[in-house]
């Protein structure tokens, strides 16, 4: 298969990079570019361990073809992280993260719910976090990071 151009902004920065029409986003993202915090976890968009923003709504990574994201504006964790926000800040004081293994879905997910629901209910909560696996809290610390955040503005 003939690799093709693609071009896109990843969190702020305009890229240029060729791939194979069947590669994916997480493949471009980690093995072809070296972002980190999406990471390979099922493979099937189970886990939201390879979420990211495109176009400003979360995506699982595993799930799009790299070329789909000609065009789009990428957002990783990192790109989130220069200035964290009131959101991640309650994530780290609560220790919302053990291994670490579900931050990237879970932050970029309740950054999204948040620019869309300023105050959400704890069921709106755990419903826009319900696409993430955690392995290592239960979830408690954090729903009530994102309760404590709620009410602020949230920027991705």
């Amino acid at each position: 298969m003939k690799n093709i151009p693609i071009r896109f902004k990843l969190n702020g920065v305009s890229r240029q990079i060729e791939a194979a029409p069947n590669d994916t986003l997480l493949e471009l993202l980690r093995d072809k570019l070296g972002v980190k915090s999406p990471k390979t976890g099922c493979d099937r968009g189970d886990c939201g361990t390879c979420t990211v923003f495109m176009d400003g709504v979360t995506v699982r990574s595993c799930l799009v073809l790299a070329p789909e994201a000609d065009g789009c504006e990428i957002v990783t964790l990192e790109g989130i992280s220069e200035n964290p926000s009131r959101l991640q800040r309650e994530f780290a004081k609560r220790n919302s993260f053990q291994c670490g293994f579900c931050a990237p879905g879970v932050v970029l997910s309740a950054t999204e719910l948040l620019q869309k629901h300023k105050k959400p209910s704890r069921a709106e909560i755990q419903e826009a976090i319900a696409g993430n696996l955690c392995r290592c809290t239960g979830y408690s610390p954090i729903i009530e990071a994102v309760e404590a955040a709620a009410g602020e503005e949230i920027n991705p």
